[in-house]
């Protein structure tokens, strides 16, 4: 049967020991790389969007069997937690096929998503994780989720409340994380739509906000949260303790492993197949109800990258085909609000993962470091992926047209403080919370390319 979180804490405290180092070195750069040398996994830049259904197994099984030999390292006891191989693929047999998000009129139905699926993918509006002065996290919620195409919001995190900084573990995250879940609900009120799903309490960095908000006047049941995997294959107590809260509480957990492409798990294959692993032991160790897919680039953090869209796509179609799961991709461009290219990167990693399996999350712009992500980018995230399926767009074709559209931005991973663009506020007219004209017309601009280059179904 599938274990519980007991089963996951006694393992934690009476698995093997081992120190992180070891861990780290032995357990996964070691193991990881002698899995891509047995199946043979390699990847071109010039694929972002593989059409190989031999090279997609290959990076499930070797994902699969990682977890086999791994597990799972606790920090907190630095202990291995360890599953039997009938454990993990029965936690894959009973990973959710859909999950209700929201209540009442505006409850929408997350599912697993196919290879070239026609239907629609979810549009998971919001700059996740990104730091907003409190001033500015009201309106930036606001210009996301009035979108009408928009079907669930999520946000950034506060910086200061009250004009105090927030401090992790600290008794003020407590009230960060309240002020957040506030202001979340009087977005969604004012917009219409106060029933919309969540993915909130992202100013909770320990697990004193989750627990914090897991109340029907903050987060409700029909809400999630982030229970994240420690890079790489790590959890530890704090991490258990906000997925046991969620469980008792009756919310979902969102597994967030934020596997680095060019780290412990070496170049994009690698990195694959750590996250394939940790996708199957985050279905037993956080008895996640639904993937987050969100490899980030060691040196350029953004997802828009050629390996990090690679390393979407693949694990993406990996649990397509092997063991269909609900996987929201996050969108995390380089460039940031009032920049042409922020468009082009949201349009690439869109075009990627709806066409490989994916529903839709973003976006972090400007890296997710800076205040500088706008509704508009939410909105054409969404009207590309609804596109994409619409006019059935296939592998081959999602990959040329990426090709093309990164010729028209790769440059901003050369420029020496990247493209960050602009503050909310320079991009968004404050009273009326409509982007300033400078700004829709860019966008305007760019959809209209978008149409000539192929895709010829966006509205």
């Amino acid at each position: 049967m599938l274990l519980s979180y007991h089963d996951i804490m006694d393992r934690a405290l009476s698995g093997p020991y081992l120190n992180e180092e070891e861990w780290d070195l032995q357990k996964i750069a070691m193991t990881t790389a002698r899995l891509v040398e047995k199946y043979k996994l390699t990847w071109d830049p010039g694929v972002i969007v593989p059409d190989d259904p031999g090279l997609v197994d290959a990076v499930f099984e070797a994902g699969l069997e990682l977890a086999k030999e791994v597990g799972v390292y606790s920090r907190s006891t630095e202990r291995i937690v360890e599953f039997e191989p009938g454990e993990l693929e029965e936690g894959m047999r009973l990973m959710p096929q859909t999950l209700v998000m929201g209540e009442g009129k505006d409850a929408r139905t997350l599912y697993a998503r196919k290879i070239m699926d026609d239907r629609l993918p979810l549009v998971w509006a919001g700059s996740p994780g990104t730091p907003f002065p409190e001033e500015l996290f009201l309106p930036s919620v606001l210009s996301w989720a009035q979108e009408p195409i928009v079907d669930m919001v999520t946000c950034g995190t506060l910086m200061h409340v009250d004009g105090r900084e927030i401090r992790t573990a600290d008794p003020i995250e407590i009230i960060a994380t309240r002020r957040e879940l506030q202001y979340m609900r009087q977005a969604l009120r004012r917009v219409g739509r106060p029933g919309m799903g969540m993915l909130a309490a992202q100013s909770s960095v320990s697990e004193l906000g989750d627990l914090a908000v897991a109340h029907p006047d903050y987060l409700r049941p029909c809400d999630s949260h982030l229970v994240p995997m420690l890079n790489e294959l790590k959890l530890d107590h704090r991490n258990i303790a906000r997925a046991v809260n969620s469980i008792e509480y009756g919310m979902r957990n969102a597994s967030l492993p934020c596997v680095i492409v060019g780290g412990l798990g070496g170049d994009a294959p690698g990195s694959a197949v750590v996250n394939v692993a940790s996708f199957i032991v985050s279905s037993l160790a956080f008895l996640a109800d639904y993937h987050l897919c969100h490899p980030i680039h060691v040196r350029h953090i953004a997802t828009s990258t050629r390996s990090v869209m690679w390393v979407e796509s693949v694990v993406e179609q990996a649990f397509a085909r092997n063991a269909p799961c609900i996987i929201v991709s996050d969108i995390y461009p380089k460039s940031g609000a009032l920049t042409r290219e922020l468009l082009y990167e949201t349009a690439a990693n869109a075009i990627a993962i709806t066409v490989s399996g994916g529903h839709l999350e973003g976006c972090g712009s400007a890296d997710g470091n800076l205040p500088n992500a706008t509704g508009l980018e939410a909105r054409l995230m969404g009207e590309v992926g609804h596109a994409v399926a619409r006019q059935g767009m296939t592998l081959q074709e999602a990959n040329a047209l990426i090709l093309k559209l990164l010729e028209k931005y790769e440059h901003v991973f050369d420029l020496p403080e990247g493209n960050p663009g602009v503050r909310f506020d320079q991009a968004y007219d404050m009273k009326t919370l409509r982007p300033i004209p400078e700004w829709r017309q860019m966008y305007e601009e760019v959809k209209a390319e978008l149409k000539e280059m192929g895709l010829e179904a966006l509205g």
